[in-house]
């Protein structure tokens, strides 16, 4: 009698999802919270990184491959809350704000690199910065040109050309012709196979009721036509492949 039950309750489950396969998608977005850096996610935490179990998952399997060919990778940054994100927009704000910048100028500068707390990809513990780890570098590291020419980083962006799409991680603000928004990258890798439906779901949010926040430094200057902007070419004009 159990197992006629138990096949009955398949068969019902089988029949559900194929009749119904959005059932099959309802758990692969993010509640708005943890899209915005509000939550309380569920991350792996070790070796200096703090990612989501699945992509952690990915990313130990790449360190461990690139170091088997002798090159070391160390994580900058991975996760990051809305208040952590917040605490880099507030100093550079006010840096360049005090250095005579008009707020929209300074806001302009900031989000050449940074994004307004909020919108990280960050916050989705899915996205982490990376650079080669052994070669004494300790300044500055997150320069583009570490990454090129004799720079201390180049071994490791060969090797993350030639592999790192194999493992799900994909380069996010590319240096790609006449791509807008954020400046090129090259340590910024996004957890593909989870990130994607994250984005999906983000752009389904009021992108402007988030960024209008009044305890939100300098939002004041956010206007209709920024924020447009911004949505398009900072958020949106990334590596097409995080884009499927």
């Amino acid at each position: 009698m159990k197992r006629r039950r138990f096949i009955q309750n398949t068969l019902l489950t089988t029949a559900a999802v194929t009749t119904f396969p959005q059932l099959l998608k309802a758990n692969t977005g993010l509640p708005e919270t943890e899209l915005l850096g509000r939550g309380n996610p569920v991350l792996t935490e070790k070796s200096g990184y703090r990612l989501r179990p699945e992509a952690a998952e990915a990313f130990d399997r790449m360190a461990a491959a690139a170091k088997k060919e002798g090159i070391g990778i160390q994580v900058v940054s991975s996760y990051r809350d809305y208040a952590h994100q917040n605490r880099i927009w507030e100093r550079k704000y006010k840096d360049y704000k005090a250095g005579g910048m008009a707020p929209l100028v300074a806001i302009e500068k900031i989000i050449e690199y940074s994004t307004i707390p909020g919108t990280s990809r960050h916050h989705w513990a899915t996205d982490l910065d990376i650079i080669q780890a052994g070669t004494g570098v300790t300044n500055n590291v997150l320069d583009p040109d570490k990454f090129h020419g004799t720079g201390p980083f180049c071994a490791l962006k060969a090797w993350l050309e030639e592999n790192a799409e194999s493992f799900g991680f994909y380069e996010v603000y590319t240096n790609a012709y006449g791509r807008k928004g954020f400046k090129y990258e090259p340590w910024h890798f996004s957890y593909a196979p989870l990130s994607r439906n994250y984005l999906k779901d983000y752009k389904k949010l009021d992108i402007a009721q988030i960024l209008q926040q009044k305890n939100l430094m300098g939002s004041d200057a956010f206007t209709s036509a920024f924020i447009e902007k911004y949505r398009t070419e900072n958020i949106l004009d990334i590596n097409p492949k995080l884009l499927k």
